[in-house]
């Protein structure tokens, strides 16, 4: 209703049935998905920033997803590779002297060659394989297809093995990170599960560089955190939340409720509340200001957006009643259309 542009990043497939009832986009990224996302692509240049500069903050950004991928780099491997990721782009004539705002973007089997025909850049190479020849080549070894020019659009990494998917939402968030620049307008990005970001000290320090600077480009942040421990115990969740304009905090676990109080500076009586609260119910953060909350959905609502594993059944349950009514009540018309011989028909 604000002409607002929603782009979610779901890991739990929470928003599929959101996305469907507001017309949206929705892209399962997997290991043998059809969407594909390039991290290679890179943003058109606007007016005010050099195309030097653009190059090189894509290949700062390839070598943070690089050390996700390949479980951490030594600083020889860092300078080999951020040497073979220029040379890369360089063989599609992308340099920051060029006009590549027309070039098709390299893929990581293009990188695998120049590293294979680089010294020192052999081991790195062999390291690349999986992700270029063996069962994970499907993931990032493809030219993009994916489009989010819609108002609704939802990433779900839920069939994303655990291990990729911390570089699935830096590879996601680099996406539209990179669109969002390309294009200015009106739009909010939601990151559930944002922890997952928060276990890679790369991918943490990415979103909290997004989280900073996306009110120049009319971008709105939401981060959302069901383990406070694992966002707020790194480095950069404190200066995320703190960023923040808006906190609401619903119930929390005796386990992290004293990190919430100490970071949130909590009273007793707000500790207690958000240790009791029921659903919906917590504290809503807007400045120095807060204040009890209850959050209500409408029957529709709740509907489209629950993730209650008891309320999806009934709702599956309904779905499959109401389609086999429907299926009976087409073949009970069919029938009266088409008398047999021995009734209507004399």
């Amino acid at each position: 209703m604000f002409d607002t542009d929603i782009i979610v990043i779901d890991p739990e497939r929470e928003y599929e049935y959101l996305s469907q009832a507001v017309d949206g986009r929705y892209f399962n990224i997997s290991l043998t998905s059809r969407h594909h996302i390039n991290p290679f692509d890179l943003p058109v240049p606007r007016e005010d920033e050099a195309p030097a500069d653009v190059l090189r903050s894509n290949i700062i950004n390839l070598v943070g997803l690089f050390r996700i991928l390949l479980g951490g780099l030594t600083p020889e491997e860092d300078s080999i590779l951020d040497r073979a990721i220029t040379e890369t782009y360089a063989s599609r004539d992308i340099t920051a002297d060029s006009d590549f705002s027309q070039a098709a973007p390299p893929v990581l089997s293009d990188l695998e060659l120049v590293l294979l025909n680089m010294e020192g850049g052999e081991s790195l190479a062999q390291k690349l394989q999986k992700y270029t020849q063996g069962t994970w080549a499907g993931f990032i070894n493809q030219p993009t297809n994916v489009d989010i020019n819609q108002k609704f659009v939802v990433f779900s990494i839920r069939d994303m093995e655990d291990e990729l998917r911390p570089a699935a939402m830096y590879i996601i968030t680099h996406y539209i990170w990179n669109a969002i620049r390309r294009e200015i307008k009106k739009r909010l990005l939601v990151i559930d599960e944002a922890w997952w970001m928060m276990k890679s000290e790369d991918a943490a320090s990415f979103l909290f560089g997004i989280a900073k600077r996306a009110r120049k480009y009319y971008l709105g942040v939401a981060t959302i955190t069901q383990d406070v421990g694992d966002f707020l115990n790194s480095p950069y969740g404190m200066p995320i939340i703190t960023n923040s304009a808006i906190q609401l905090l619903l119930k929390q676990s005796p386990a992290t409720i004293e990190l919430v109080k100490q970071t949130f500076n909590l009273t007793d009586e707000e500790k207690f509340l958000l240790l009791e609260s029921d659903v919906g119910e917590g504290i809503f953060f807007a400045g120095l200001k807060h204040v009890a909350i209850k959050v209500i959905g409408s029957y529709t609502e709740d509907q489209i957006i629950t993730s209650d594993p008891s309320q999806l059944l009934a709702i599956k349950k309904a779905k499959q009643e109401f389609m086999q009514a429907q299926e009976a009540q087409t073949q009970g018309k069919s029938e009266v259309r088409n008398p047999s011989a021995s009734g209507f028909g004399h």
